[in-house]
């Protein structure tokens, strides 16, 4: 069987790329295909461990899920972290090489291109049809020259593309035609046609705009995809802003560190029914909170620094003293020791810092990461837990000998002598239902509250409603048609 590579690409960013790739792969799956998903460059702070031992994007660890497969670090072969406003870590093939600014990755992109391709050719030999997830747009004319994330990968190995456009933006229209207009001929002709995404309202009266749509560009509306106001996937990067519940009495601060990630960490929580949870930047916003949790960071000092020149230190120090529970989530536990020591500069200037002083131990960032899957117990009540670490830091001191979880490779954070504070690298230890009950009643949520919700079945029912609504909304028949005889073409 011929393999089959269709791309999708956004007018802009959050048109609904990632939510549009996830769907297509579960579609597919449940047709019998043997369908992997594919982005040649993300640029994100939430990441996810895959099976081989490195980290990609956690959109593509979502739409490995729909088809049925463990996330490979060849679904994402290049992976930007921002470290500052200027520079980002470059991650190939899942292991981070180093820290880059623009200019100087401007000039390394023609090798990460050759990895790019590298993992598409692995792939190509492996499955039967690819779906692949563009990056922002596709006419960000100042990113043309040596692009590998849209249009230059569609060209380089002669794939079609549908664009997709969010209405609920407005000018929809515009979006698409001044897409279009800022694309060659021939990037043009690739696009087999639209899907226009989050439509609210009567159809009827979208018609007569879909009609000069396809009579304007020749090409037609392959789907109208309605607004699905309950759908859950993991975020890529936005901070969720619709919690469950605002009104609920148990309330959760966490900080919203400048340099925060995997954020994700903190969804099972927004929506637990017995919960509310704010990300808050200013310290004086706080109503007093059962719980702060610290989050992790992509740059530990500097947001450590950031933390104390809003006063957050003096803030956790109050919540403390009115008998608040606190926690520290990787780098967030980092801040929670004496010192972070970072003498290689891998996360800014290299130096040190004095950390918050909440746990006996001094953390040294090292240039190999620690990428694995966990599985183990929590010592708070003896509940199974798994997550994954993606940390370079390395903690020692008195303070670990009170783990917070006991896993499969040894111990893994602390837990302070009187109970109130404890601090993890483990991320997604919130997803299982158990775990986050157990957490939850340490923090003082009382245990007759509604249950917490189990993670992968919430992100499982989200997959399956976005594949239900394509094979409602998309025009696969045509769709198919197209696909087929761009490749037989």
């Amino acid at each position: 069987m011929t393999f089959k590579t269709l791309m999708i690409q956004g007018t802009t960013s959050d048109a609904g790329k990632s939510t549009l790739v996830t769907g297509l792969c579960r579609y597919y799956y449940r047709k019998g295909m043997s369908v992997v998903p594919f982005k040649p460059q993300n640029m994100a702070l939430n990441s996810a461990v895959t099976i081989d031992g490195g980290e990609i994007g956690r959109a593509q660890a979502v739409q490995a899920a729909a088809c049925g497969l463990a996330s490979h670090s060849d679904m994402n072969p290049v992976l930007l972290k921002p470290t500052t406003d200027r520079t980002a870590q470059v991650i190939i093939h899942g292991k981070a090489l180093e820290n880059q600014d623009a200019k100087t990755y401007h000039d390394y992109k023609a090798t990460a291109f050759n990895a790019v391709l590298d993992s598409y050719g692995r792939l190509s030999n492996q499955y039967q049809m690819m779906i692949v997830e563009g990056a922002g747009s596709p006419a960000e004319i100042n990113l043309r020259q040596g692009d590998i994330a849209n249009m230059g990968f569609a060209e380089q190995v002669d794939c079609p593309v549908l664009l997709i456009a969010d209405i609920d933006r407005g000018g929809v229209f515009a979006h698409i035609i001044g897409t279009l207009a800022c694309l060659s001929e021939s990037e043009r002709r690739r696009i087999l046609g639209f899907v226009i995404n989050r439509f609210r309202g009567d159809i009827d009266l979208l018609t007569s705009g879909l009609t000069w749509l396809e009579q304007e560009t020749g090409k037609p509306v392959l789907g109208v995809l309605p607004y699905l106001t309950s759908l859950y996937l993991d975020a890529e990067d936005a901070i969720s802003a619709n919690p469950a519940n605002r009104n609920a009495d148990f309330r959760i601060v966490v900080p919203c560190l400048p340099r925060i990630s995997n954020h994700t960490d903190f969804d099972p929580l927004l929506h637990h029914p017995g919960v509310t949870l704010e990300f808050l930047h200013d310290p004086r916003q706080m109503k007093g909170a059962d719980l702060l949790i610290v989050p992790g960071s992509k740059s530990v000092r500097d947001d450590l620094a950031w933390m104390r020149l809003q006063n957050w230190d003096k803030a956790i120090e109050r919540h403390l003293r009115y008998g608040g529970k606190l926690m520290g989530i990787c780098g967030g536990f980092q801040m929670l020791g004496r010192q972070i020591h970072d003498p290689l500069g891998l996360e800014g200037m290299p130096g040190s810092s004095d950390g918050l002083g909440y746990f006996d131990m001094q953390t040294t960032l090292n240039k190999d990461k620690r990428l694995c899957q966990v599985s183990g117990v929590l010592s708070l009540g003896n509940v199974p837990v798994q997550g994954y670490e993606i940390h370079a830091g390395i903690s020692q001191g008195p303070a670990l000998a009170r783990p917070l979880v006991i896993n499969d490779q040894g111990c893994d954070g602390a837990c302070s002598v009187d109970d109130q504070i404890t601090g993890t690298y483990l991320h997604g230890l919130f997803d299982q239902a158990d775990a986050c009950d157990a957490l939850l009643l340490w923090a003082g949520l009382n245990e007759q509250k509604s249950r917490s919700i189990d993670q992968g079945q919430r992100r499982e029912q989200g997959i399956d409603l976005v594949a239900d609504t394509l094979a409602t909304h998309i025009n696969f028949s045509l769709l198919d048609r197209l696909w087929d005889g761009y490749v037989k073409s």
